[in-house]
């Protein structure tokens, strides 16, 4: 297959693009720099040359968007409104405009787009969406209003050939530098992988290889369409993850943190705690029901995998 990957330069696009040029894809890269090689240039906003990459392949995968792990400031929030919608419309365009469109979209979405709740699990036919949530900071609301806007782009392209999915996806766990792994693993190995605010909140995550066989499912299935949750069948508790991970490196405690603590730390990180503090319990409906097997399904398990990557090299 040709494969378009829009923003394919971060983290989980440089884990799509080792996976399918492995199994011997043709793997196109839109970046934001100069390009060259398999890389080629675009802005996200408007339609240019490397809109000629889209005419005529099978898959695009669209990742572009300001990263989250940012202050959210307002100027910060507007960029990552504006990099994501922008991006998904004009990836929209371009697949509108081909002589030759590509049979699927998969366009990137987040998990944060649910409920920041405890009682029950998410999935995409019960899942509560967020942003009215009582008892959370208001500003956490500006999250799902990214998340919806970034949906609605890619659902009011015009694009009847071509099928449209939109990836809600959780924390993608693998072992390289710089993921999510790598740094929860550098903050248990430093002593700070206990509990943050009770540490009762739900991660949901989904281990890399999964998320790879996810995408090459649902580039097959022609029955799936619209909203699809990427995440493994079992969040648990920030407690526990933290657990899981210090289990698998062999570290026997972790310090706990206020919430409090939790501010003064992300503020020294240039982050923000509701990366920490919202609570995403997500389940996977619509892939369960589809018959997709996943090969992680519980965290310490995968955790226990992903450290032996890691110690591996």
């Amino acid at each position: 297959m040709k494969i378009v990957l829009p923003g394919g330069t971060g983290h989980v696009g440089r884990l799509l693009d080792r996976a399918w040029t492995a199994a011997g894809h043709d793997v196109v890269i839109l970046t934001r720099g100069p390009g060259g090689g398999r890389e080629t240039h675009w802005d996200g906003r408007t339609l240019g040359p490397w809109a000629e990459a889209v005419d005529g392949s099978d898959l695009v995968v669209n990742l572009a968007g300001r990263s989250v792990n940012c202050r959210y400031t307002p100027a910060n929030v507007q960029s990552m409104m504006d990099s994501r919608v922008h991006s998904a419309r004009v990836v929209g365009e371009a697949i509108a405009a081909a002589a030759r469109p590509p049979r699927v979209w998969l366009q990137m979405s987040t998990a944060t787009i649910y409920a920041h709740r405890f009682d029950a699990a998410n999935d995409e036919a019960s899942g509560l969406l967020g942003g009215a949530e009582p008892g959370v900071p208001a500003y956490w609301a500006n999250s799902v209003r990214i998340a919806q806007a970034w949906e609605r782009a890619q659902e009011l392209a015009d694009t009847p050939h071509t099928r449209k999915v939109a990836l809600r996806t959780a924390m993608v766990m693998g072992p390289e530098r710089g993921g999510a792994f790598d740094l929860m693993l550098r903050m248990a190995r430093l002593g700070l992988g206990g509990p943050i605010a009770g540490g009762a909140q739900y991660v949901s995550w989904i281990h890399e290889r999964d998320f790879v066989r996810a995408l090459d499912f649902l580039a097959d299935r022609e029955d799936l369409a619209g909203p699809v949750n990427l995440a493994a069948p079992a969040p648990l508790p920030y407690r526990d993850f933290m657990r899981g991970i210090r289990a698998a490196w062999g570290i026997p405690a972790g310090l706990p943190a206020t919430r409090r603590m939790a501010g003064i730390g992300a503020f020294a990180l240039r982050s923000d705690t509701e990366l920490l503090l919202k609570s995403r319990r997500v389940t996977p409906g619509r892939l369960l029901q589809a018959g997709f097997g996943f090969e992680h399904t519980r965290w310490p398990e995968a955790a226990a995998d992903l450290a032996g990557l890691v110690r591996a090299g």
